[in-house]
């Protein structure tokens, strides 16, 4: 069984579900692994025709892979059950696997996400669900399987944890339970699923967002580096996909250098979030190859890893922006090959793939 680990390197909505994607098409018998995170992600596929953004399956859906969410990772029903009905809608019948021991978000905890997001929140609950859980209010996967365990925990919840919150409905909620727990395309599984010859771990967020490597309290809830994922494949020798976009992206608040440089980077008019009413505006700016650098050095075995690649997506969003920042200065490059090149040197990677959202489905090597 080999491992391969995709890692965002700056404040996510790097590319993760596209590498994940090619991964898949280019592995035996793959599994992909959500390590991190939860149904906050949106990670856009486009493979077989289809686009589909993934956020509670994996990105490797579309070529058929099995996903596989862990225990680090929360899961919410209701969209959980909205993306499998359009998965099918599109003729894809996904498998997931779920860990019995993964959080799961109420009703109660997007309420309260979606009143108090003072430092930037998607607004689906997932910070909410995972404090909960750390004060022992504990709701699992496996508590979906047992309606009187469910009902008791979710009574206990509005009654002391979120009185506030107790008109909040939970009617869609307990639907969506039972429709999980019968579904044929969601197994519970304790651990990870055995029989596949690949894991392929897909990441979150990005390591600037890692709640102990980000500028808190703009961060997420969730190591995304290779903490947790790690502790699953049970080996530090690594394999890293490590991945940015051409320039350097942040949703909502929370601090992002070059926002004071101008630049001509084109807006892609397919983004997928460009706006959401609780996160805030998408935004852009020149990449800090400095700020990359800082992420690596956060995470020992990026840093060290003897098999790593560094992957540069949206290649075709800088035509005329060959410019990257590092150490405070801007460093201008003639082209696309002197301009990977140069971030790839100064970065430490002998090993670089690129994409552009024209060829999204598809990584090639850069040197």
């Amino acid at each position: 069984m080999k491992g391969k680990f995709v890692i965002g390197a700056g404040f996510g909505d790097e590319g993760k579900g596209l590498v994940t994607d090619w991964l898949c098409r280019t592995c035996e018998n793959p599994l992909v692994i959500r390590f991190s995170g939860g149904q906050q992600a949106g990670h856009t596929v486009v493979a077989q025709g289809l686009r589909h953004v993934f956020s509670n399956f994996g990105s490797g859906t579309l070529q058929g892979a099995v996903s596989y969410f862990s225990r680090f990772c929360t899961i919410e029903p209701i969209g959980l059950c909205n993306e499998l009905a359009a998965l099918l809608a599109k003729g894809v019948q996904p498998l997931l696997y779920i860990d019995a021991q993964c959080p799961v978000t109420t009703p109660y905890d997007i309420a309260r996400n979606r009143q108090h997001h003072p430092h930037g929140s998607c607004g689906v609950g997932v910070g909410d669900t995972i404090n909960r859980e750390e004060q022992h209010y504990s709701l699992t996967f496996a508590d979906l399987f047992s309606p009187w365990i469910l009902a008791t925990r979710l009574d206990l919840l509005r009654t002391f944890f979120y009185k506030e919150y107790a008109e909040a409905s939970v009617d869609a909620f307990l639907d969506c339970c039972k429709q999980i727990v019968n579904s044929p395309y969601i197994r519970k599984t304790h651990g990870l699923p055995l029989g596949f010859s690949n894991h392929i771990y897909e990441g979150s967020q990005g390591l600037l967002l890692d709640q102990h490597v980000g500028f808190f309290p703009y961060v997420t809830r969730a190591n995304t580096g290779t903490t947790n994922a790690v502790a699953l494949y049970g080996s530090t020798e690594l394999e890293v996909y490590l991945v940015t976009r051409a320039y350097q992206t942040r949703h909502g608040d929370g601090p992002m250098s070059n926002e004071h440089l101008p630049h001509n980077i084109k807006a892609n008019p397919q983004e997928t979030n460009i706006c959401n009413s609780y996160q805030g505006e998408f935004r852009r700016s020149l990449l800090d190859v400095s700020l990359l650098e800082y992420a690596i050095s956060r995470d020992e075995l990026i840093r060290t890893s003897q098999q790593r690649h560094l992957v540069i997506t949206c290649l075709d969003h800088v035509r005329d922006e060959y410019r990257f920042t590092w150490q405070g200065r801007i460093i201008c490059c003639a082209n696309a090959a002197e301009f990977v090149s140069r971030i790839a040197g100064k970065l430490g990677f002998s090993s670089v793939l690129i994409s552009s959202s024209e060829d999204g489905a598809t990584l090639a090597d850069a040197l």
